[in-house]
């Protein structure tokens, strides 16, 4: 397939470029700053732009079978960026008739899981509180896409962690897996790309954990 990845200098972002290029993908990657992409190999393309308009990135993302996004606030001081910046990506879809999406949100925007206890309920709680900014600004990206013409799915995982890629994980569409504390970013992407033909997920919140 010929992929567009937005955010692919963060930790997830790198992870959906390196195993795509890996399964034979086609893969143009929009960063900022060329040099903090350490990934390379055949079939990689490198899109500089800084996402300030549809305009500046609708060449990016012509022609492409999906969008995967990885945009998102690296801390509290940058809440508000998710949503500005997959404006940006919507609408250069938009322009140049590109259906399928996928993007990263977190576990806390989506429902409760079923039967979670009282320690889950309270960890949930207080994360909430703590990053109360950062997950309104993920509400409101996804309530974006929600309301675009696109093929979207948000994909939403708990805590996470650097580790290998394992490909062994739950996921629940429309819910959350119970008990699901915890998911390396490699699996993450790993999700990503593995939902990008699933219908089933097309139009849903996706929880993902271990």
């Amino acid at each position: 397939m010929k992929l567009t990845v937005f955010g692919a200098t963060g930790g997830v972002g790198q992870e959906v470029v390196r195993q795509a290029l890996r399964a034979g993908h086609q893969v143009t990657a929009v960063v900022r700053d060329p040099a903090r992409l350490p990934v390379t190999g055949t079939g990689l393309e490198v899109f500089r732009s800084d996402l300030s308009s549809p305009e500046a990135v609708r060449d990016a993302v012509s022609g492409r079978d999906a969008v995967l996004s990885g945009l998102g606030a690296r801390s509290r001081k940058d809440a508000g960026v998710a949503t500005r910046l997959t404006r940006t990506v919507l609408g250069a879809m938009e322009a140049e008739g590109v259906r399928r999406l996928l993007v990263v949100s977190a576990a806390p925007v989506g429902p409760e899981p079923e039967g979670a206890g009282l320690l889950d309920r309270g960890v949930r709680g207080i994360v909430s509180a703590v990053l109360k900014d950062v997950y309104a600004d993920l509400r409101e990206m996804e309530a974006e896409v929600a309301r675009s013409g696109t093929d979207w799915t948000v994909v939403r995982p708990p805590r996470l962690q650097d580790k290998p890629v394992t490909g062994r994980y739950r996921t629940v569409v429309g819910g959350f897996p119970a008990k699901g504390r915890f998911l390396g970013r490699a699996d993450v992407a790993h999700a990503m790309l593995a939902m990008t033909e699933d219908a089933a997920t097309v139009g849903q919140g996706v929880g993902v954990a271990y």
